[in-house]
Parts: C-alpha cells; structure tokens; sequence
C-alpha cells in the first residue's frame, strides 16, 4: 500500500504534476483504510509525520484487526450516546423556555373575564335595580321599537376613512394619492341625502387584525391582545352578542365572504345560502369579492327577498390590494371603484325596510399592512343608508361629513347597541359602546327624546354589565364603572321628564349628556384597567426564564472541561426532577392551594424541579464546574454586548432603534478585530485578520442600506425595502439584486474554499451549479411575480403566478430534498492526489504517496454546504432588496469565521463568535423587511410556493420568511468551531512541506472535544436569546402600565419570545443533529469511527 501524506490546505508547495486519478469513491475507501495504519506505523517507529512507509494488510494479524474494530466501535457508541446527551440538555432548555414564557404570557398578554350573562328582551336592563319605566318603549317591542326588518351588512376589509372622503391636503405640497376619491358613493349620498346616509370616522381598537374587530364589532366589548396570535384560526364567541340575538329572535342569517366568521360563529348562518371564502390568500384579490358578488345581488331578487333577513357580507379586495401592493397602488384604486359600484347597485336594489351598513373593520398603514395601532391602522369608515330617510343631525354643521377621520370620530363598538335597537333586539349583555346619535335624533335632529330614551337604556345595560363584572371579580363597582353620580342625575332629570307637559329641549339635551358622558367615562376607565394582568403567573414565568439562564450561563460557560460529560451526569438529576416537581405540582393542586389546570401546574413543577435538580450538580460534583466569568477582552466584549443590549429595551427610543444599535455594535466587534489581527504574529495572520475586518465593517454598512421604517422612526428614516414608502412592492430596479446574488454569491463562496483547497468533492457541483441554479431560478420567480403585480404580459389570469408556484417548489426541492441529500451522503470537500515521491532512506524507489487537499478545513466546508442549503430556501422567500441581506448576512459569516481563526478566538471557543452570530442575526431581521410590529409580518410569503393556505407549510413558510435571518445565523453556528478544524490525528503530526501559521494554535480535535465545543457554542447562542427574551419580558412586565406597551414593548417581547423558541428548535434539531451527519462523514473517511 503507498504511504499517505496529508497535506494542510494552507501548503502552497504542491506538487505540479497530476497522475492518474482513481474514482473518488476508491480512493476516500482507500484513504479510510490506510489511515489508522498509517497512524500506527508512525508511532511505532517514532516519526513526526504520516508520510513513511505502512504496513500493509498482511502485515496486520487478524486479531489486531478484531481489536482495532472493537475501539473504533466502542468510540463510535461513545459519541452516539454523548451526543444523544447533547441533545437531551438542550431539549430540557427549551422546554424551560416554552414553559416560562407561557406563564408569562399568560399572565401579560391580557384576558378579559367573560360573563356568560346574556340579555334577553322578557328582562329591562333597569328591571334589576328596580327602575321599570323605559321611556315610551313598549314590551312587545322588546327594549326599543324596531325601525328595520331587514340589514345588508357589508365589512370592506381594510377602509380607510380618507379613501372615502375628497382629497384635501394637510401640509403644504402635498400632493392627491392613487387611492383618494375611488370610492366617492359613500361621501356624495351623505351630503345630497344626508336624511338617507351619513357617513363617519370608525375608530377601531387595537389590535388592528380581523379577527378582533369582529369580536368587537359583534360584542360590543374591547379586545384583548392575546388574541390577536389567533387571527387565522379564530376560536367561536361565547359571550352574548350581536349575532346569537338576531338569530335568538328567530331571523335568517345569511354570510358571504371571508370564513373568518364561521370560525367565531358555527352554525348560525343559513347553510343553504351561506358561502364562505378563504381570507388568507392576500395575493388573491378578486376570489372572494367576486364570490359575494355571484350570490350577494341573486338574494336581492324579488323572489329572493323572503329567504333571509340580514346578510352579512365581507369583501377583502381591498385589505389584500394593501397587503400585496400597498395603498398607492393602480390595484388599490381599482378594487375601491369597485365596492363603488356594488354599493351603487346595491341602493338601486334595497327596498324600504332595508337598512345598508358598509364598515371598514380597520385601516392599514402607508406599506397596507395593519395589526398595530397607529392612526391610520385605526381610522376606518362607517356608512349607513336607508331609503326611508331617518337619519338627522343634532348640529347643523355636522351635515357635512368629517374631513378628517380626528373629526367627530365613533368607536366600532358603538355599531352593536346601534343595529340592535334599529333591529328590535336586545343590546349584548357585555356591550361598551353608545347608540350612534344620527340614526335616532330624527330627520329634522330634534327627537331628543328617542335619543335619551335609546341612551338610557344602553347607559343601565353597561351599568347592569358593570355590576355582575365587578361582583365575579370581587371589587367595588366603582373601579369599574364611570362616575354613578353622572348616571344619578341623568336618571333624576328623566323622571323629572316623564311628569306630563315636561318636554323642555334644553333638559333633554342635559341628560342625552350625561347619559353619553357615563357610557364614555366607562368606556374610557374599561380602556385604561379593562384586563386584569395576573401578576403571579407573570412571576412564575419570570423565575423558570431566570434558573434557565442561570442553567445556561454555568453549562455554555462555566463547565470545567467536557459539555458532553457534563450533560451525561446532570440528565439523570435533571430527569428526577423532571418527575419529582411533576408529582409535587399534583400534591400542591389536590391539597387546593393552585387553582390553575392540572398540566399547567405539571409543567411548571416539573420546570422548576429539573432546575434544583440540575443545580445539584455543584453540589455532587463541584469539581465539573468554574467561574463562568470571561478571561479575556473578547470574553467580556461578548458580555457587553448582550448586557447592554439587554438593559437598553427598557428606553423606547432605544428598542424603535434597534437595528441601528445592531449596527454600532457589528462596526464595533469589526474595528477591534482588525486592531487584534494587526498585532498576530504571522503576517498571513494579520494581512487576512485585517482584511476581512474591513470586509465585514463593510459588509454591514452596505446591508444598512435596506431599511423598513416604523412609524415611530419617521421622518428621521427613508424606507428602502420596497419601491416606496406608500408601496408593498419591489421596484423594477430592485430585481437586478437577484440576479446579481446569483452569479456573486456562490462565487464568494468558492473564494473561501479555494482558500483553503477545499472546492473538491460535492463543492463544485452544489455552489457552483445547484446552488448557483436554484437561485438564479428565484430571480425569475420575483421577476414573474413583479410582472405579475405589473400586469407586464397580457397572459391568462394566473398563468403567471402558476409559473411562479412551480418555480419556487423547485428552488425548496433544491434546498431540502437535492440539498439534504448531499449533506447526508456527500463526503467531504477533499481532493486525493496520488504522486512518486523517493525517500532518501528506502532504495532510491519511487513510492507512490497520497496528498489530501482540504485536509485543515474538512470539518468546516464539509458542514457549510448544509448553510448554503438553508440561504437558497430563505433567499427565496425574501424579496429582492431581502435577498441581497440574506446574501451579505452568509458573506458576513463567512468573514467572521475567518476573524474567528485568524485571531485565534476558535482555539478557546470563545463566547463572542456564537453572540457576534446572534447579533447578525437580529440584524439582519430589520434588513429583511420586518419590524417588532405586528403590521411587519409579510403574510404572503405563505403563498410563495403555494396557491392556497396549508398546514403546517404555510406557517413554516410565514416564520421562514420573517425569522429566516436567525434561522441562518443558527444553522451556521457549528463553524465558529468547525471552520478550519482539522481531523483528529491520534497526537500523531501531518506531514506538510510548510507550516501552517495556524499549526501551534490547533485546538485538540477529538470527536470528544469537538462535540464539547460545538455544545458550548450552541448554549452560548441561546444564552444571547435567552437574555434578550428576559430582558424584553421584564421590561414589559415592568412598564404594563406604559403607553406605549402595546405599540413598543408587547411587540419587542413577542418577538423575543418567538425568536428564542425558533432558534432553540434550529439549533437543537437541525444544527447540532447535522454535527452528528458531519462528523460520521469525515470519519468514515479517515477511518476513526467505523461507518454505519
């Protein structure tokens, strides 16, 4: 057999001649076979190098082979069951996680108690503090006489109040948008007919999704923002209101339109005439306007008119026009002429006994994105027409409509106590809102009298509400209830009233006044202390989060030598834990000391228990641990950076800034590694170190460049991420990002495996071609989209987009299905040379000697091949200026695994190349196009590959888009310790005709030692999220009571909270799980486990 030479990948003195070369399969079996002996060879005969001559097989007795198999076994055994450790530790962190972030969740994220009270019309709400007149209504009436027999009600998702009214400028130049004066309908029959229509601002309350608008709208009760994680898989209301009276009362309910409300509403609409429609395809703009279009103009065919009663009816056009386009788009204005014209033909159509409503259930922002709370997520529009002519005004100058949504604006909620008195049902029990005074005050706006009586009667149901609220909560009805002096006097000046020949105006309008004053004042203290934060649950999440990071911080950093060592002795403690706090939490519920449901309070026993249970281990053996404090300046640095961080989400200003903090600290770690490289002894050192800190400084002031600005940041920030500020679109120009990603980045990847003569094996074939190809193939799917959006080919409706769903399978069948393969079966990115080589001590024969190139990187380029998979998966479901982030965030890494080495920071695993990962991470999420706001989220990535919604790929594909940074980031972290290892020699040296400048700071490369380190950086990692996310719930904890929790904090928490759990189920199931692939690989090549 010939001697094998292994030659570093950093020896420039190679041979020039090339032999024959055998089938690479050959020879990686051949190498794998001749390496152990090799290793034997030499430590027999004492020489430094593997590079003399070998046994041979004969030369090897059978007894020797049988023993060497059984060590290489038995190493095999040992790295399963140690890496089956690894992973069982971080399994048991992130059920610490989810467990403490429920209960703080559950404690922050408010609930309102809900009665199961409901009203019905045999019982006045005045009847149960013993006041029985209800001014001229009659019981038959059932609380009011009814004005309507019949309602139209139709939700135009997403109407903005000013897309509705005149265009009149605010500031000085500003100029007329695409979407002003599109739907003019509503505006002029409000100002020709203002007896018939009127129109007003409808104030929504955040959070601004769908879902809880039409609990609002339906109940008459606030939101709460726990809900809004629900917002695509609505849960059915069980409270009174709107929907269940009318059906109590017997009427026929029909629904067209967004499904969304037979989730809140099972089995109350007609089956036979009711026609729901998918509502999460935001790419789709005409499916469901033009499905309740076909069925909604047939059911108002004189024929027709007897099989329903109120047809409930809820275009999306418009919010998806938003979505997909932005406001100022020509789709926009299209979809808004036309709701004109069905709101034309529908006053052509509707007789006298039909009253029309057309709402908007919210707004959207200047990109067409909502969920938040800002002005123009909130200011939606109210219309309601009749041809009877009953509507009036109590003012003269309100014959006008508002010019501007701060004008005379009615909360949402007002709608439900307004159909339910026009309608002759009762108001929902639950109900906050106030009868809207131009549908009662009369034609001539002079009947006060049916505006006090319709007031009062809401005024003692919210009194009626407020007293059983405040009993099942057990306070005074005085904190919950607005000043009962208010609703004292208004009720002695009605009785003053009712004397006969007392109908005195001015007295009218004093108790219309106050009436409206004690509904607002309850309204406004509901608004302030609605939702009761349980504070407990809040503290029991806090602690579970606290002994994880404590957990963490003495595992990633205070293990005094192995991790996998570490983790097989403390998961037998942490298991009886496990189960000893499990059977505690039982024992606390049975003796009724916890009223909480019988898995929670398993599951934080159980959380708390493995925490003393893992602590124990300082006190069985002391001797595994140490100071997790840092030892050197990047130690510290990387303590900085995370501390700082930490503390500075207790600022608003500083978390609304986040991604320029990001910044500051990448340029910061940049600058002083090239300082650190300048001062390296070997001059490849400094001159690579120094370069590529230049390069990622660079790189990151490049990526700055792509920006999505939150309101809060404006007009101190110019958005960049779509074609404007108004749009939600990618702007022509902005496509050449794409295909210049394809032909740049997979050559930025060859530069740095040819630096290191590791662009053999799968290398060529996955970056140059597959990976190369698949992204070339997403340039042309955003190009198609973007024609698509354009209308740039007159091709049939939806050719386009059905292009486009198989060019992204193909993109994700790259990534996952031909990339996972290679990763599993692909050997590593080596190259064997087979040259003559004569030995002055042999007999002057030309021996043949195997050269490995790529030998120093193995570990390293082997395993980039699983990141390059993921960056083509997530490159696709960016945009384009996302794709060019995405593809200077895997430059960046690259660049900082040479920081990493050339500084010598791999040798110690040091903490700050896993946080200055993390740190990339999170900034790269603002240069993707998101935001901690909910208004960020890019929902139609789920229809990328997709034409309609799919569980559980559309989610996966929602959170591969908005966390695909740190998904990268994750995937990646292993090189911080793989980059540049080299294979395990045994303590035997490699033969190199030079040295390598990296030779003397080699760390030990055992299978061992590189899955301990590979463990410290994985929790090190996780430790940067784990403080981030306490940080972010502590401080939204502490400042509950802030103003802007909902808008700024609530948000930064979630997405803390999101963020950690993802990353932990990266790192757990996909980046440590792929060491395992990785490593078996490189063994079974160069022999040290034996393949299976």
């Amino acid at each position: 057999m010939p001697p094998v030479k292994a030659e570093e990948t950093l020896n420039n003195n190679l041979p020039s001649s090339r032999p024959p070369q055998r089938h690479p399969s050959t020879e990686y079996r051949s190498v794998r076979n001749q390496w152990p002996k090799a290793q034997t060879e030499a430590g027999r005969h004492g020489h430094g190098s593997v590079g003399k001559t070998c046994r041979t097989e004969g030369d090897i007795t059978g007894s020797e082979k049988i023993k060497d198999d059984q060590k290489l076994q038995e190493r095999e055994r040992e790295f399963k069951v140690k890496h089956l450790c690894i992973l069982g530790t971080l399994l048991w962190i992130l059920f610490l996680h989810i467990v403490g972030i429920f209960f703080f969740t559950k404690g922050f994220l408010l609930t309102r108690l809900v009665l199961e009270n409901k009203s019905s019309c045999d019982i006045l709400p005045f009847e149960e503090h013993g006041s029985t007149e209800h001014g001229g209504s009659t019981r038959a009436a059932c609380w009011h006489p009814k004005t309507f027999d019949k309602t139209i009600f139709l939700v135009i998702d997403a109407l903005r109040y000013d897309f509705t009214v005149p265009f009149r400028p605010t500031a000085e130049g500003e100029g007329q948008h695409i979407f002003h004066d599109n739907i003019p309908i509503l505006y002029e029959t409000a100002v020709q007919s203002p007896q018939n229509a009127f129109l007003l601002p409808f104030i929504a309350d955040p959070p601004t999704a769908t879902l809880q608008r039409l609990k609002g709208l339906t109940t008459g009760t606030l939101p709460t923002f726990i809900d809004v994680g629900s917002n695509f898989a609505g849960t059915a209301i069980d409270e009174d209101n709107l929907v269940a009276q009318l059906r109590t009362a017997g009427k026929t309910l029909v629904h067209l339109g967004d499904d969304t409300w037979h989730s809140l509403f099972p089995g109350y609409f007609d089956p036979n005439l009711t026609h729901p429609y998918d509502s999460f395809n935001v790419w789709d703009l005409h499916t469901v306007d033009n499905g309740v279009n076909e069925h909604l103009f047939p059911l108002l065919h004189p024929d027709n008119t007897t099989k329903w009663d109120i047809i409930f009816g809820h275009y999306l056009g418009v919010d998806h026009a938003g979505h997909r386009y932005g406001p100022n788009h020509a789709a926009m204005a299209a979809k808004l002429k036309q709701m004109d014209e069905v709101i034309r033909r529908l006053i052509a159509l509707v007789d006298d006994d039909t009253l029309l409503v057309v709402i908007g259930d919210h707004g959207m922002d200047s990109k067409g994105d909502h969920g938040g709370e800002s002005d123009d997520e909130v200011e939606a529009a109210l219309w309601m027409y009749s041809k009877k002519g009953i509507f009036g005004r109590t003012n003269p100058d309100y014959i006008m409509p508002p010019k501007s949504a701060k004008e005379r604006p009615v909360p949402q909620i007002d709608i439900v106590p307004t159909l339910s008195l026009l309608l002759g049902i009762p108001i929902p029990f639950n109900n906050l809102g106030s009868p809207i005074e131009e549908a009662f005050v009369g034609r001539d706006g002079s009947d006060f009298k049916n505006l006090v009586s319709v007031n009062r009667l809401t005024s003692a149901q919210i009194r009626r509400y407020q007293r059983h609220y405040s009993a099942a909560r057990g306070v005074d009805e005085s904190q919950v209830s607005g000043p009962l002096s208010l609703w004292m006097q208004a009720e002695a000046d009605w009785h003053k009233l009712l004397k006969p020949g007392n109908s005195d105006l001015v007295l009218l309008r004093s108790i219309y006044n106050s009436y409206k004053e004690y509904q607002r004042h309850t309204l406004s203290l509901c608004r302030s202390l609605w939702a009761r934060f349980d504070v407990p649950s809040m503290i029991e999440g806090i602690l579970v989060l606290w002994g994880a990071l404590f957990t963490l911080i003495f595992y990633a950093r205070g293990g005094q030598g192995n991790q996998a060592e570490l983790s097989f002795s403390s998961l037998p403690r942490i298991g009886v834990g496990l189960g000893l706090g499990a059977v505690a939490g039982l024992v606390v519920m049975s003796a009724g000391l916890a009223s909480i449901p019988v898995l929670e309070i398993m599951a934080l026993g159980a959380a708390l228990g493995s925490i003393l249970g893992a602590a124990s281990t300082v006190l069985w053996t002391p001797a595994s641990l140490m100071s997790p404090f840092p030892t050197s300046l990047w130690g510290w640095l990387a303590v900085f950076f995370t501390v700082s961080q930490s503390i500075g989400f207790a600022s608003n200003s500083y978390t609304i800034w986040e991604d320029e903090i990001l910044l500051f600290f990448l340029t910061t770690f940049g600058t002083l590694a090239g300082v650190s490289s300048m001062r390296q002894k070997s001059s490849g050192d400094r001159i690579l170190g120094v370069y590529h800190s230049i390069l990622f400084v660079a790189l990151g002031r490049i990526a700055s460049f792509s920006r999505l600005c939150r309101e809060e940041q404006m007009p101190l920030c110019r958005s960049t991420y779509y074609s404007s500020a108004t749009s939600s679109t990618s702007a022509p120009w902005q496509l050449l990002i794409s295909f210049v990603l394809s032909l740049l980045l997979p050559a930025v990847v060859r530069s740095f495996y040819t630096g290191s003569k590791s662009y053999e094996g799968s290398a060529p074939l996955w970056i140059g071609f597959a990976f190369r190809a698949g992204l070339l193939t997403s340039a042309f799917f955003w190009t198609l989209n973007a024609a698509d959006d354009g209308e740039w080919f007159t091709v049939g409706k939806g050719s386009l987009k059905a292009i486009g769903i198989v060019l992204a399978q193909l993109v994700l069948a790259i990534a996952f299905a031909a990339g996972t393969a290679t990763f599993v079966w692909a050997k590593p990115c080596v190259r064997i040379n087979v040259t003559e080589v004569t030995y002055q001590d042999s007999d002057n024969t030309p021996r043949p000697t195997i050269t490995i190139l790529g030998f120093a990187n193995v570990h390293g380029t082997r395993f980039f091949l699983l990141v390059t998979n993921f960056c083509l998966a997530i490159t696709l479901m960016q945009k384009p200026m996302g794709q060019g982030a995405i593809g200077l965030q895997l430059w960046q890494i690259l660049s900082l695994l040479e920081i990493l080495d050339t500084n010598s920071l791999s040798v110690g695993n040091s903490a700050v190349g896993p946080v200055v990962l993390g740190l990339l991470g999170s900034f790269y999420y603002f240069k993707t196009g998101h935001q901690a706001t909910l208004s960020s989220i890019q929902w139609e990535s789920a229809f990328i590959p997709l034409s309609s919604v799919r569980y559980p790929w559309s989610p996966l594909l929602v959170i591969l888009n908005t966390f695909g940074a740190q998904i990268l980031a994750a995937v990646a972290l292993p090189l911080v310790v793989l980059w540049k290892r080299p294979v395990y020699t045994g303590g035997v040296s490699l033969s190199t005709s030079q040295t390598s400048p990296s030779s003397s700071r080699t760390p030990s490369s055992s299978v061992d030692c590189l899955l301990s380190n590979v463990a410290q950086a994985a929790s090190t990692h996780i430790l940067y999220y784990a403080t981030i996310n306490l940080a972010t719930s502590m401080w939204a904890g502490h400042l509950r009571r802030h103003l802007m929790l909902y808008r700024i904090f609530s948000p930064r928490f979630m997405m803390g909270a999101a963020v950690l759990g993802v990353v932990d189920i990266v790192i757990t199931f996909i980046a440590v799980v792929a060491v395992r692939w990785n490593t078996a690989s490189v063994a079974y090549v160069f022999g040290f486990i034996p393949h299976s």
